[in-house]
């Protein structure tokens, strides 16, 4: 059994759930706003910021360990992060992290506040890893606990209210393996990404998504993807032009070797807007098992087990509730629902 399946977060008290930072001293908001030495180079912040309406943050930034729990920014208008192409390899304009420690317990950030903020860039929050083929994600996999373990280790309890998060290239919101409790309300997103504008991997839950406007461009692909992602709210939001698709829940069976555990059930998705504009062959607002018609090589790359993708590969995208969302520019078809035990009302669709 891989050690980080046995050894949770740290057994001591979190600060967070409650916990407030203090402010910071003078000389955070000076490294804030100088020019960063390298494109890749990050400011760890462990206080609280505020910004002024025209101050300019050109670092990126992150948010780790325990120490950042009770962290909150608000820039009141200003600006984090600098427009143009995104450097291959840099880091997230904004990471809130996990740390692992030497005896393999992590130390896990709670309870932080971003609001009034236009980002040039993306958020990414992460526990064991950054993504669901990350190589101690795939180690606790292996294991039953694996669920409950993954989202001991991950940040909990993010609030960002009230943002413009301008994409270019990376996926703007990232929610990785075991985070929980995120809320993303009263926020706009823009520019283009080669990925979703939201991606909720495996074993991340209660996450809200709600008073949004999304208004960026996708190469290919849906602008909420749920995957593997459980006891999520995506409310009230509007959707302009999704031709390559809204919202998606599925799992990804065995990609990169990690078995995937949590299936993406008790979902709602109530009350959202779809705008389609001059789409010949547009891609479904929401579709329950989007990938359930088709199978993928990577859902053999796990090993088999009695649990999760190990045991079989199929999304099982049940239990989930879809009412109140409206189409314009396209017909009821483009909602699809390929599981089971899914309940669906007052959907409604017209064209222009």
């Amino acid at each position: 059994m891989p050690v980080e399946a046995q050894t949770g977060a740290s057994t001591a008290p979190p600060p967070g759930h409650g916990a407030v930072a203090k402010p910071c001293a003078s000389s955070v908001y000076d490294d804030l706003r100088n020019a960063p030495i390298e494109a890749d180079s990050v400011l760890r912040i462990a206080c609280k910021v505020e910004l002024k309406h025209d101050d300019l943050v050109m670092q990126n930034l992150e948010l780790s360990g325990a120490e950042a729990s009770g962290v909150s920014i608000d820039c009141h208008g200003g600006v984090i992060g600098l427009p143009g192409q995104v450097p291959k390899g840099a880091p997230p304009t904004i990471r809130i992290a996990s740390l692992r420690k030497e005896d393999g317990s992590w130390s896990v950030p709670r309870d932080i506040v971003i609001r009034n903020c236009k980002i040039y860039g993306s958020i990414h929050i992460m526990g064991l890893g950054a993504n669901g083929e990350a190589e101690l994600v795939r180690q606790s996999s292996l294991n039953r606990n694996h669920t409950e373990y993954a989202q001991s280790a991950a940040p909990s309890g993010v609030v960002l209210d009230n943002l413009t998060i301008v994409a270019d290239g990376p996926i703007p919101l990232y929610v990785a393996p075991g985070v929980t409790h995120v809320t993303l309300s009263h926020s706009v997103i823009q520019g283009q990404t080669k990925g979703s504008a939201i991606y909720l991997d495996a074993e991340s839950a209660y996450n809200t998504i709600s008073g949004d406007r999304f208004e960026l461009g996708t190469r290919s692909r849906e602008m909420i993807a749920v995957d593997g992602s459980a006891h999520n709210v995506i409310e009230a939001n509007s959707f302009l032009n999704a031709v390559h698709g809204g919202i998606f829940l599925y799992r990804n069976c065995g990609e990169g070797g990690t078995i995937r555990h949590q299936t993406p059930q008790h979902n709602k998705i109530a009350g959202n807007s779809f705008v389609y504009e001059d789409a010949v062959r547009p891609r479904p607002a929401i579709w329950l098992n989007a990938r359930e018609a088709w199978r993928n090589l990577y859902c053999y790359q796990d090993p088999p087990a009695p649990f999760g993708s190990g045991a079989d590969n199929r999304s099982f995208a049940d239990f989930n509730t879809v009412t109140g969302n409206r189409i314009t520019g396209g017909d009821i078809d483009l909602i699809r629902d390929k599981g089971d035990n899914n309940v669906l009302s007052d959907n409604s669709a017209k064209p222009h």
